[in-house]
């Protein structure tokens, strides 16, 4: 053998030992069997069915004709949650349910919630018709006047005000819920995300609306054919050609039940960062002056972090992206990112400074194997009014990588420990076993992404295929050894009868323990019960303005006490994607007694802080103009 050979040999050899030590040097730790079962011991959930299928239900949308193909793909969103108080429980006993089934939107009583029962009802709109499908619902008292109203977004039309006009007392029904105008004229919209918060810090509640589809494109309109505005997406990984995404200013008229002043403000924003495909929008106060900055999940391309420097009705927000060193790949640096954001959340392990964000995306192994996304801070406030966002990327180390084709994802303190737990949905179309698409995925992905935009290059995905529909489920991932996380959602019988889209958390029977609705695509949606035995008390509390509108944007934080570690949350219910919380914030308690927490909000007076003692149960605290607070 010649000599260059043997050297050729021995250097392929040598190179083949290297990559074998350095994976053995950087395999993951795994968690024993015993101590996943010693984390399991600490939670428990009873699952009971919130709806069933309706009369001459489809798993199907009509979709225009150039989309037939694809026109699973297209069917593949629409089921979404919220939680609210309707009744005055003083707890989330109220639920709005978006089944895509028969494309409903339904209000009733969450089961085994207590209270005066009422028969469920639905809202819709007066102008209505088939190319339209709703996508979610928000709860909020958007025009002031102390009753909750529900927002609800749509493909194929703008989002409707249904402004709650009911009196104290009344019980919930759809006579009470007058449809408006988000904005008139009515406009062909197709909106993926809807949150809500005081932007401008006005002391007023504002509107994030996150488009999917561009504007015009009538999606669902089967006699469509000749639709010119109807695009894909125009990248596997930086596409925006999507509809813009919209910034609404409100201006609540202070006649109650009437639909407040809107002002768009988008022209506003630096222009490219509202073109994304958004899936998911987060509000969250990083800077600590009371202003929520905003993060934009986006499908097929970057993410978006905006810094909120705004002033009473004047917005101004900046973009923030993270730097990259030579060994993170661009696609897990924040604002570079390549993948699919799919939902978003935030937690704050330890209790202070900035939040750790956790994205939702598609981690599918031997298909779009991504990752999701924990970007952990590693820098300060400064660096983000300098433009530059203090994240480093942790999902592999902190064991949360990949999940499956995910969606929404919440962060919640599900065994009162003062540490949040991770809850995410996955599964995208469910179809026949022997009909796994994934190849064809594969096919699109690997192509040229300048023919993604055009319907026509795309494999068909028709009813029957499936694309991580039967293998995915959904994760319940629990802060485990060695700092990493933990999925005990299959020992915890967590299962869902198909693909998940939203999630709603809230304690809705008022035992102490957070419960989760679950919004299932195409098949019935379940509440988990929360049965967790043994836990530590907690306080659960509606924070609200005079007038009882409740305080979006509030935050607490906790000292670390008698076991139960520093806590720190903020109150955005419609953080994430196709799924609102309840409005109240869930504090842990120590065994021993009541806590001093600190509260700080924003409203038209300006910024606030002041201390207030929490004890075990639900409370409702008023946030007075002055600064003081009021227990009642």
């Amino acid at each position: 053998m010649p000599s260059g050979t043997i050297r050729r040999s021995s250097s392929a050899v040598v190179a083949v030992a290297l990559c074998a030590a350095a994976g053995l040097v950087t395999a993951l730790p795994e968690t024993s069997q015993a101590e996943q079962d010693t984390l399991a011991g600490r939670f428990g959930f009873r699952q009971i069915t919130v709806n069933s299928a309706p009369a001459e239900a489809r798993y199907v949308r009509r979709v225009q004709p150039g989309l037939v193909g694809i026109q699973s793909w297209i069917s593949a969103v629409g089921a979404a949650v919220a939680l609210t108080d309707l009744r005055g429980l003083g707890r989330p006993g109220d639920l709005c349910l978006v089944d895509p089934r028969d494309d409903s939107v339904r209000v009733s009583p969450v089961p085994e919630s207590g209270g005066e029962q009422y028969p469920a009802f639905e809202l819709r709109p007066d102008r209505y018709d088939s190319t339209m499908a709703p996508m979610g619902c928000v709860p909020a008292d958007i025009n002031a006047d102390g009753a909750t109203d529900i927002i609800v977004y749509y493909w194929g039309r703008s989002p409707v005000l249904f402004l709650n006009q009911a009196v104290p007392g009344q019980r919930p029904a759809a006579a009470h819920f007058r449809g408006a105008e988000l904005v008139e004229p009515m406009q062909v919209w197709n909106t993926t995300a809807l949150n809500v918060g005081d932007l401008d810090g006005s002391g007023d509640l504002d509107i994030v609306v996150g488009n999917y589809f561009p504007d015009g494109a009538k999606v669902l309109d089967p006699d469509a054919a000749d639709d010119e505005r109807m695009a894909m997406q125009d990248g596997m990984g930086d596409a925006g050609n999507a509809g813009p995404s919209r910034v609404l200013l409100t201006k609540p008229t202070g006649v109650p039940g009437e639909k407040p002043r809107i002002t768009d403000v988008s022209a506003d924003l630096p222009a490219d960062a509202m073109g994304g495909w958004v899936l998911a929008v987060g509000l969250q106060d990083l800077t600590g002056d009371g202003l929520p900055s905003m993060y934009l999940a986006n499908d097929f391309g970057p993410d978006t972090l905006l810094v909120n420097r705004s002033t009473p009705g004047k917005v101004r927000f900046t973009v923030a992206d993270g730097s990259r060193d030579l060994l993170t790949p661009k696609s897990q640096v924040l604002g570079h990112d390549s993948f699919k954001g799919m939902g978003v959340t935030f937690s704050y392990p330890g209790g202070g400074g900035l939040p750790d964000i956790a994205v939702s995306n598609i981690t599918e192994n031997y298909g779009l194997h991504e990752s999701n996304l924990l970007f952990v801070p590693n820098g300060t406030v400064e660096d983000l009014r300098a433009g530059t966002a203090p994240y480093t990327e942790h999902s592999q180390r902190r064991g949360i990588a990949r999940s499956g084709w995910s969606w929404d994802i919440k962060a919640g303190d599900f065994d009162n420990d003062g540490t949040d737990e991770l809850t995410q949905a996955t599964g995208f179309v469910l179809g026949e076993p022997d009909r796994d698409r994934w190849v064809l995925l594969q096919e699109l992905a690997m192509g040229n992404a300048e023919l993604l935009k055009y319907p026509g290059s795309w494999p068909n995905f028709g009813p029957g295929d499936d694309l991580s529909g039967a293998r995915d489920a959904n994760r319940f991932w629990v802060d485990g050894p060695d700092d990493r996380y933990v999925d005990l959602a299959g020992r915890l019988a967590m299962t869902q009868p198909a693909p998940s889209r939203g999630f709603a958390l809230g304690d809705v029977n008022g035992d102490g323990l957070l419960d989760m609705v679950v919004a299932n695509q195409f098949a019935d949606s379940t509440l988990l019960l929360n049965t967790a035995t043994g836990a530590p008390p907690a306080a659960d509390v509606e924070f609200v303005f005079p007038g009882g509108r409740a305080a979006i944007g509030v935050q607490v934080e906790v000292p670390a006490t008698a076991g139960v570690p520093a806590q720190k949350s903020q109150l955005y219910p419609a953080n994430g994607h196709a799924g609102a919380s309840g409005a109240q914030l869930h504090v842990a308690l120590p065994r021993t007694g009541p806590v001093t927490a600190e509260v700080t909000w924003r409203d038209a007076a300006g910024l606030h802080r002041a201390p207030v003692e929490l004890t075990r149960g639900h409370h409702r605290i008023v946030l007075q103009p002055n600064g003081e607070v009021a227990t009642r």
